[in-house]
């Protein structure tokens, strides 16, 4: 299940109305989606793509964006929220945890590579959210997985 249409609007709307749309839609890039299963208790906000231009970056932009998708994830009723992440990418995984994310596990050859060179494992990043109040939801696993292994 997606976010819905009435939420993107108002993500849009919230920023529009702090400066001009054609410099705030060059400034970054948001998606998000809710998914998993309720029952089992994997129901969850996954952040499928956070994007901020050089430029305007160090301006605490995503750690706003984050939170606007932590808020959405907890009104749908999530357990947590996931991303994924390049190990190599020390900068944006370094964010993640002073935003309270941790590694849940990781995940070998996710990132395809080009030009020769060998694919990229990726951190599998989460944050419990209240609904999780035993935080089962990022107790790390021990060992690797493969992109097949991924529910």
């Amino acid at each position: 299940m997606a976010y819905t249409s009435r939420e993107v609007v108002w993500l849009r709307a919230m920023h529009y109305s702090r400066g001009a749309a054609a410099l705030m839609l060059c400034m970054f890039t948001v998606m998000g989606k809710a998914e998993g299963s309720v029952a089992r208790e994997e129901w969850h906000g996954h952040v499928t793509a956070l994007s901020v231009a050089p430029e305007f970056r160090r301006l605490g932009l995503a750690a706003k964006l984050m939170e606007l998708l932590e808020e959405i994830s907890e009104k749908k009723g999530g357990f947590f929220v996931d991303l994924f992440v390049r190990v190599s990418n020390q900068v944006a995984v370094n964010m993640y945890k002073q935003l309270g994310y941790s590694v849940y596990r990781t995940v070998l050859e996710y990132y395809s590579a080009s030009s020769g060179e060998p694919d990229e494992d990726a951190y599998d990043m989460r944050k419990a959210l209240s609904r999780d109040t035993e935080k089962k939801s990022v107790i790390p696993l021990p060992h690797p997985v493969r992109p097949e292994d991924i529910e």
